[in-house]
């Protein structure tokens, strides 16, 4: 039934034909066209059993399966269609049931195929990147516990969203009402259960029909206090009928409204200026703080299907203008069902983004105007079904979810959930201060590298000299953190499981290095016999830099030393070998050559006077440059 709330417009219904080929189609192709695949199975399937089936019989056969979530015969259809017909879109959804299906390597070979003819899909880009992404996401382990939960019926019931004590889902379950001929249920209203504080739910109860039509309704949203209800409604123009104009039938779009309680009742319902006849707008979410409403749309302008977009609630009730949420998230599939949640982390359902069957559950975050990278939430929360309307409180760690997995009680059931694991990212909040006054460093760099010490990104802090990084768990990080006037700091960020780290890093006014005969830098070393400048002797030698631009008239004096292995001669070669590349390093940051000079000691200078006997790190001490104040330095201005 949540393929009703999808709404794939006419043309979109079947890439393949919607023109009847022939006479003996056109009583099928009726109900093709007016949604009723139930009928329209039996139909197609009348015309094979008779002899007269073809490509386009088969193909219909599949798509009228697809719509109404029979994989098994979905997947027998398209592979006899595709043998004569190698439609690229055909090939996805074969490669969809296939892995509905639990047959992953097969999917994959449809996959790769549909790659090579589509190479520009997002779809195809993200497989082609990550063929083996299954054992990945089935490897994540079990992050959720999941309950097929007892007010469910053998009809569609879905959503779940709580409100005053009150579990409001959307269901099928109402026998009184005229059925759908898409998969012959009734159609869908919005239902409310009380909620007891065992956790018991009471008996389903009708929403007001001032919410409820004869037609279908949606999820529902709800504004922070509890007194504006979002939710999508199956609309027809004022019951102002159009034909479209492929088919001649009846058409429709969903779209928004919002009603209004007034103590124990709802109405006041109003649509909104977003709403279209020509595009559906479905699955409002709205934000904790109220200000901001998530839904998805096939609004002309996006990447796929159905888009994730966001509009501002102004002061006024009206939405402001929809902001499609990119790439990143968006994808030429279909994306929906978006959920935003009260730590403002964004789940929606797609079938664009790598996942276990059709439609997956997926999360990303904004940080800083950007989308983090999009993961799948993994299992069970994802089967090889249709996973859907996910909603979790991120404080009691509870939610619900929606599948047509097996082992439901009907076409759509709901789950309640309940966090076991954190999600395999790791929200890092840096907070960079003054070490002297405790003040917070504003646009301080953070720049943040991996475990292998590659860069991954580079931010500034904001006023409240924060700034937030997403990480994969079980994955070490480090923060090196730089600003104008302060001695630069690295910071390890340890592997963790935990949603969130916070991490502090305090740094030193840039004049605490600076002694009485020396910059007192970290030690820069340098590799057993070379003598090039290391990433790590860049970061302290830019120190240096920095205090040399502080006081133009310090002239430094680089001391370099070798540990005592190979011979004198040698040793002295080499020193002044590493002497001259950190004078000319310093030079290529903009400092005049007459203000540092370099001389190369050997091992004439031991720091450790070790002998035959020193372990790799008394070599290594031993192995330094040293910055001796000539002139200039602020005790002799």
């Amino acid at each position: 039934m949540k393929k009703i709330l999808t709404l794939i417009t006419i043309a979109a219904l079947s890439s393949f034909s919607l023109i009847a080929q022939n006479a003996s189609t056109k009583k099928a192709d009726k109900h093709f066209n007016k949604f009723e695949f139930v009928e329209a199975a039996k139909d197609y399937t009348k015309i094979v059993e008779n002899g007269k089936g073809d490509s386009y019989v088969y193909s219909q056969l599949a798509e009228s399966y697809y719509n109404v979530f029979n994989t098994i015969e979905a997947e027998r259809w398209y592979a006899k269609a595709l043998e004569s017909s190698q439609s690229p879109d055909m090939i996805f959804k074969y490669s969809q049931m296939l892995k509905a299906n639990g047959k992953y390597e097969e999917s994959n070979v449809q996959m790769t195929k549909f790659a090579k003819m589509r190479p520009s899909d997002d779809r195809a880009i993200a497989f082609n990147k990550n063929p083996d992404y299954l054992p990945k996401i089935l490897e994540k382990g079990k992050k959720f516990n999941i309950q097929n939960l007892g007010f469910n019926t053998k009809y569609s019931d879905f959503g779940g969203t709580l409100n005053d004590g009150k579990l409001y889902i959307t269901s099928a379950r109402n026998t009184s009402r005229k059925t759908y001929g898409w998969n012959e249920e009734p159609f869908l209203d919005i239902y409310e259960l009380a909620k007891g504080e065992d956790g018991s739910y009471q008996a389903a109860a009708l929403v007001e029909n001032k919410v409820n039509t004869k037609y279908h309704e949606g999820l529902v949203s709800f504004s922070p206090d509890g007194k504006t209800m979002y939710f999508s409604r199956e609309s027809y123009f004022e019951n102002e009928f159009e034909k479209d104009s492929l088919t001649n039938y009846k058409k429709s779009q969903l779209q928004l409204f919002k009603a209004t309680k007034s103590g124990d009742t709802w109405g006041n319902v109003e649509g909104f200026s977003i709403n279209s006849k020509e595009y559906t707008v479905k699955n409002p979410s709205v934000s904790t703080d109220g200000k901001t409403l998530y839904f998805a749309s096939n609004m002309p302008g996006g990447y796929g299907l159905f888009d994730i977009y966001k509009a501002a609630i102004n002061t006024d009730g009206s939405l402001g203008e929809a902001v499609n949420l990119g790439q990143k998230v968006n994808t030429q599939g279909q994306e929906m069902f978006p959920y935003i949640s009260n730590n403002n982390t964004l789940y929606f359902s797609s079938n664009g983004h790598l996942g276990l069957g059709n439609l997956d559950v997926f999360y990303t975050k904004e940080i800083d105007g950007k989308m983090a990278p999009v993961r799948n939430v993994g299992i069970p929360i994802n089967s090889n079904a249709d996973d859907f309307a996910f909603s979790l409180n991120e404080d009691s760690e509870e939610g619900y979810v929606s599948s047509n997995r097996e082992g439901g009680l009907g076409g759509d059931d709901i789950y309640g959930i309940k966090k076991l694991q954190p999600l395999c990212d790791v929200l890092i909040t840096g907070t960079i201060t003054d070490s002297k006054t405790g003040n917070p460093i504003n646009a301080s760099s953070v720049t943040m590298y991996d475990d292998q010490g590659n860069m991954v990104l580079s931010k500034v802090t904001n006023p409240d000299g924060t700034v937030e990084f997403i990480v994969e768990c079980d994955k070490a990080s480090e923060l090196e953190v730089t600003m104008d006037g302060y001695e630069s700091q690295k910071v390890t960020v340890a592997a963790s499981q935990e949603e969130e780290v916070e991490v502090s890093v305090l740094l030193d006014p840039i004049e605490d290095i600076v002694g009485p005969e020396t910059i007192n830098l970290n030690p820069i070393y340098f590799d057993f016999d070379k003598s090039n400048v290391t990433a790590q002797a860049a970061f302290e030698l830019d120190k240096l830099v920095q205090i040399m631009n502080k006081y133009p008239e310090l002239v430094i004096n680089a001391t370099s030393h070798t540990d005592s292995r190979g011979n004198a001669p040698y040793n002295e070669k080499l020193s002044d070998r590493r002497a001259k590349t950190t004078v000319q390093y310093v030079i290529s940051k903009g400092i005049d050559k007459l203000r540092i000079t370099g001389i190369g000691k050997g091992e004439s200078e031991l720091k450790v006077d070790c002998g035959s006997n020193c372990t790799d790190e008394e070599h290594q001490l031993n192995r330094r440059s040293e910055f001796i104040i000539v002139s200039g330095g602020p005790q002799q201005q």
